[in-house]
């Protein structure tokens, strides 16, 4: 079968690789659909540091081909989609709810002694998160799955597993927006437009959208944005004057010290600022103490949602039946396996929203 790896740092490679049979709680799926992730593409470019050589992709949608004998309700034929917050059911942070921050996720300590994922030549490729979505077939623990219903488009249902629910996961579970609250998200891609329809499902009053791109802001309004923000040094300022003192929700969909900065800083008093972007681990942030203190704002951050994606998705497809929940809108363009390296080219250009790789 054919996936994109990434030998060096910088570019997709297009090669012939061998997948094996699942074990007794691994599944065996055919890619349908697999979107293309700002995560996958630092990890492409070396600024998250993951084993060499690696299949990236981790939100993708398939048909099961093989289950093994302990994977309990899923069955060959079923649709179902991946997401990386892979976990174990029984640790501390899994039985308090808390399963996408699992402390022991099955699987990751084996990967070493005896990887699932190989080059033609015998090489042991790392699938990210133990996911490789960028291939024509995935070899999963069933934990990293959900079933979908048969008829829902894959090239949509692909975004379900990340993008929709980690802006709708911060909006929900993270922050709990309130009907009525004023919220501003910075940083108008794929996640976070989630970000902003949830926030208008939840009831907001007012939503700003700041980003630097205008297209992407005009798209904003598509999903619920009430007020349209090009991003400046005096962005803060101009959100505070917007909002008559501040917004009470602030999401950081960017992930850099200087996005986070102003997301802190354009909060009314007694707001809350969500870092949702994947930030670079190794930057640190510089706030003002007495700006917490005295402002009495909270910062956290929202990982993959900070919900169940069992839980999660099924309820994330009622709401796309409903007409509630737009997923179809947030595709820009369905390329092939090969056009990967295009893809992200105009991803990191700022010219689409969500490319989806169709098999």
């Amino acid at each position: 079968m054919k996936a994109a790896v990434v030998r060096h740092p910088g570019r997709f490679e297009i090669e012939t690789v061998v997948l094996d049979r699942p074990d007794e709680d691994e599944v065996r799926l055919r890619v349908l659909a697999s979107g293309l992730c700002h995560t996958d593409y630092h990890v492409m470019l070396g600024r998250m540091r993951v084993p060499l050589p690696v299949v990236a992709g981790h939100e993708a949608v398939g048909i099961v081909e093989a289950v093994g004998e302990d994977v309990p309700g899923i069955r060959p034929g079923d649709l179902v989609a991946t997401c990386a917050s892979l976990f174990c059911g029984a640790c501390v942070q899994c039985q308090m709810g808390r399963n996408y921050l699992c402390d022991a996720p099955p699987g990751r300590a084996e990967w070493q002694r005896r990887p699932r994922l190989r080059s033609s030549d015998g090489t042991p490729l790392y699938q990210l998160a133990l996911l490789g979505g960028f291939a024509e077939a995935m070899l999963v623990h069933h934990r990293s799955l959900v079933k979908l219903p048969s008829d829902i488009p894959p090239t949509s249902a692909a975004l379900l597993g990340c993008a929709v629910l980690t802006g709708f996961g911060a909006v929900t579970s993270a922050a709990r927006v309130r009907p009525g609250s004023s919220v501003a998200v910075i940083g108008c891609g794929g996640v976070g437009l989630n970000v902003i329809q949830s926030a208008a499902i939840c009831g907001a009053a007012q939503i700003v959208a700041v980003d630097t791109n205008p297209a992407k802001l005009e798209l904003a309004r598509a999903f619920g944005a009430t007020t349209p923000v090009v991003s400046s040094p005096d962005v803060a300022a101009e959100v505070i004057a917007l909002l008559e003192g501040g917004a009470d929700y602030a999401f950081d969909v960017v992930g850099t010290p200087a996005s986070l900065h102003d997301a802190c800083s354009l909060l009314a008093k007694g707001g809350t600022a969500i870092l949702v972007g994947a930030a670079n681990p190794e930057e640190d942030l510089h706030l003002s103490l007495g700006s917490l203190l005295f402002r009495e704002i909270r910062l956290i951050g929202s990982l993959m949602g900070s919900v169940p994606f069992q839980l999660a998705i099924p309820r994330l497809v009622q709401l796309y039946r409903r007409g509630a929940l737009k997923l179809d809108e947030l595709v820009s363009d369905v390329i092939t396996l090969e056009e990967i390296n295009e893809g992200y080219g105009r991803l990191a250009a700022g010219a689409a929203t969500r490319i989806v790789i169709g098999f």
